[in-house]
């Protein structure tokens, strides 16, 4: 028994300096807090119109021709989709002849990124009154850069960056600022549909095309249609004033020239 005595208050005496060591170290973590608030300012846009006419579209290829005369072919997801007069068409709904416009606005959004951090070091090295460079608890320097007119309290006496001195134990605030901007951008597609044909002014009178009429078969058309015998022309009648009287006052004239005709024969 009185030789586990020693070895037991070895035990004791490592397991007080752990938890001592321990607790040191917690306490060390503890003093090394880190708070980060971000704070954003207003943002600016910017918008981008571009315009085209469909050209090809086959699968997911669309070839487009642009304001400018110039020829995209792009490659555009299943997932896209563009509102043609009120409808939200695919890639695959696309017509040649449609009118898309492609609205793209870019917001950029400054914001700066604020991080409190509260650090427990030793004094490595000191540029009065402009730097130190601190030890930390992990064994890695850092630089910092002391503000105008800062003091540091060190085993409760306020000093100056020309009183510190290396090995000193320091305690202090780091301020991060850190800033930055964030784009955003949004893309838009729109479109309209070809019109219709225009419908040719009018000129000169007005007409409307008739039907055209039923095509004869080719063996109806080649063989020739019966023709009616032509009717005998009716007898020609003299009118109701006609009559035998001016034909009998014909033949006594004729008669009459007769006769006188021989008797000129006869006196010669």
């Amino acid at each position: 028994m009185k030789s586990q005595r020693p070895v037991t208050k070895r035990l004791l005496h490592l397991l007080g300096a752990g938890i001592v060591c321990l607790l040191f170290a917690v306490a060390m973590l503890a003093q090394d807090t880190t708070k980060t608030q971000t704070t954003t300012g207003a943002g600016s846009k910017k918008f981008q119109v571009e315009r085209g006419e469909v050209v090809y579209v086959s699968g997911n290829d669309l070839v487009v021709k642009m304001e400018n005369g110039e020829i995209r072919s792009v490659t555009v997801p299943d997932s896209a989709r563009a509102t043609v007069d009120g409808k939200e068409l695919s890639v695959h709904d696309l017509k040649p002849g449609m009118k898309l416009q492609r609205t793209i606005v870019t917001t950029a959004t400054p914001r700066t990124v604020t991080t409190v951090r509260t650090i427990s070091g030793k004094v490595w090295q000191v540029s009065p009154p402009n730097t130190v460079i601190l030890t930390l608890p992990d064994n890695t320097n850092k630089q910092y850069r002391i503000p105008k007119d800062q003091k540091f309290t060190i085993d409760g006496q306020e000093l100056t960056a020309f009183e510190l001195k290396k090995g000193m134990n320091v305690s202090a605030t780091v301020l991060t600022a850190v800033p930055e901007t964030v784009v955003a951008e949004q893309r838009k597609v729109t479109g309209s549909a070809p019109p219709p044909p225009p419908t040719p002014p009018m000129q000169g009178a007005l007409l409307i095309e008739a039907p055209a009429p039923a095509r004869v078969p080719t063996s109806a058309a080649a063989a020739p249609a019966p023709t009616a015998a032509a009717p005998e022309p009716p007898p020609a009648r003299l009118p109701k004033t006609g009559g035998a009287l001016p034909l009998i006052g014909l033949v006594g004239l004729l008669c009459s020239g007769l006769s006188l005709g021989m008797r000129m024969l006869r006196r010669r």
